[in-house]
């Protein structure tokens, strides 16, 4: 079982879908990655070699923010938003969607399941 950047790999996988379970990698980049490496984009991850595992390793660790670092990174971007008070950061710390989308209707994946409001009664002359 191949494990970089300290994530298992999926052996039975093509490299290319294999290598996205990393965090910070997708399509693009593991093709990128693979080519750099000289490792076929079809070969399925068992069946690299240990060879293959150390140079992929090497490639992502001295070229890319990937993982913990990644992660940490987002955060600290999110963090310094809210910080400076910026209209994403307030949204940020709303918990609503910040780029633009309407929040009248949907919007339930920020927003969170709805909380039912009473209605006021309506006073009659």
């Amino acid at each position: 079982m191949a494990r970089i950047s300290g994530v298992d790999l999926p052996r039975r996988k093509r490299g290319i879908i294999g290598l996205t379970y990393i965090y910070g990698v997708g399509r693009t980049r593991a093709k990128e990655i693979l080519d750099r490496a000289e490792v076929d984009v079809h070969t399925k991850i068992e069946d690299w070699t240990e060879e293959n595992v150390r140079t992929i390793t090497l490639i992502i660790q001295n070229d890319y923010t990937v993982e913990g670092e990644l992660r940490s990174e987002v955060q600290m971007s999110i963090k310094r938003l809210m910080d400076i008070v910026s209209n994403r950061g307030l949204r940020h710390r709303r918990g609503l969607p910040l780029r633009g989308q309407r929040t009248r209707t949907n919007a339930r994946t920020r927003k969170g399941r709805r909380k039912t409001v009473a209605n006021k009664k309506k006073v009659t002359k």
